[in-house]
């Protein structure tokens, strides 16, 4: 795992050649959509907040907040933030440079929605269960993260990033509080790879009468 690229040097060698950014598909993800579009509209768009993590080019956070949540989105490379910024102008998300290993205080259990696509596969094994932990830490009572990325067995290699989500790794949201509401694992596809989407959910405190 030693020897691969830094985000930052990944945007820097790109420059505005967007496409040279292996992640950038230049459009939301489509199980983000599909997943979406089985989820009831937010009651209170207002008040409805998402969060997404490392949030790239943006096109996912663009989705999300077309859909009438009041979206945060992150990345740890300002160079991202930027091209955010540039494609997508007067856009109603707040776009900011965070990272996932000390985000904001402030961020503790305040979102609905928190979406976390192909950020965990590109982290190296042993700072999953961390990285995991701190996003789980976003989700507010009754809110729910969504989780995509490639997908291996636990006693599969990891091979070269991006290396795959195992169940170990996911167990890292249950580790954290939350409780697994879907699951589900793709069949090999066309390369030869599988995928998962996954969905945490934080219970709500119960009420004692």
């Amino acid at each position: 795992m030693a020897g691969e690229p830094t985000f930052e040097q990944i945007y820097r060698e790109a420059g505005d050649n967007l496409a040279a950014v292996p992640w950038a598909s230049l459009a939301p993800m489509p199980a983000l959509v599909d997943w979406l579009d089985r989820q009831p509209p937010p009651r209170e768009p207002a008040k409805t907040r998402a969060l997404i993590v490392a949030c790239g080019l943006g096109d996912d956070a663009e989705e999300v907040s077309r859909r009438r949540y009041q979206v945060t989105a992150f990345d740890l490379v300002p160079a991202a933030i930027e091209h955010c910024h540039e494609r997508f102008p007067g856009s109603a998300v707040d776009y900011q440079v965070a990272d996932v290993f000390q985000l904001p205080g402030a961020w503790a259990r305040q979102f609905s929605l928190v979406v976390e696509i192909r950020t965990l596969q590109s982290l190296p094994l042993d700072q999953r269960a961390e990285a995991a932990a701190s996003i789980a830490a976003t989700v507010a009572p009754g809110g729910r993260v969504f989780v995509h990325g490639l997908f291996r067995d636990d006693h599969q290699p990891a091979g070269s990033r991006p290396w795959p989500l195992s169940p170990g790794d996911l167990a890292a949201f249950t580790r954290a509080g939350l409780t697994e509401a879907e699951l589900t694992i793709e069949g090999l596809n066309a390369q030869g790879k599988r995928a998962v989407t996954a969905v945490y959910s934080r219970p709500r405190p119960s009420i004692n009468k």
